[in-house]
């Protein structure tokens, strides 16, 4: 028998952690992780309805894994030692920075601040480059209450690189010409 995806025990505004720990639905740690679940959706949006390549698609897809794998481990309350987390290792991070080389190797200099505009997939990266930062900004929160795993920090840094240089890539290779911050605008 399927169950109800209702359990009527949210309705007083608090959530269960992995374990059964109920905290407040606003508490730091579930800031964190519904950011990182928030990410993962915009990158599903960009990998589903932008025009990427299979190995572009292969690839988000992995980062969206990794993610669930970050989102789980931050759904759980430490005891108190300092857990690695599982699914995530250095080598994703080598991974991504092996990606953005790629890219940024097809790309010509930077002439000054790049806006955030052109094509629908690079303008789609740059959310998920923001909403990445911002998930950064929730889990260095928590870092400061509960040990969170300096890995993760790293991966996330790293993966609103990604992004950056990823829309980046995508309007070059849609010929659209980059914007660039004036102050005089």
């Amino acid at each position: 028998m399927k169950s109800k995806i209702y359990t009527l025990t949210g309705d007083d505004g608090t959530t269960s952690l992995v374990g059964g720990k109920r905290v407040d639905k606003d508490d730091v740690r579930v800031e964190a992780y519904g950011t990182i679940d928030e990410l993962n959706a915009n990158i599903g949006r960009l990998a589903h309805v932008s025009k990427l390549q299979q190995d572009q698609v292969d690839f988000v897809h992995k980062i969206q894994n990794k993610l669930f794998n970050i989102g789980a481990y931050l759904a759980t309350p430490s005891d108190g030692t300092k857990k690695p987390i599982e699914g995530l290792t250095g080598d994703d991070v080598k991974e991504i920075e092996a990606h953005i080389d790629a890219l940024d190797n097809e790309l010509p200099p930077a002439q000054g601040f790049v806006l955030p505009a052109g094509s629908l997939t690079s303008t789609r990266c740059n959310i998920c480059r923001t909403v990445t930062r911002r998930a950064e900004r929730r889990v260095v929160t928590l870092a400061k209450q509960a040990y969170v795993d300096p890995l993760v920090l790293h991966y996330l840094n790293r993966l609103s690189d990604y992004f950056f240089v990823f829309a980046r890539y995508s309007n070059f290779s849609d010929q659209i010409e980059e914007l660039y911050w004036d102050k005089n605008a």
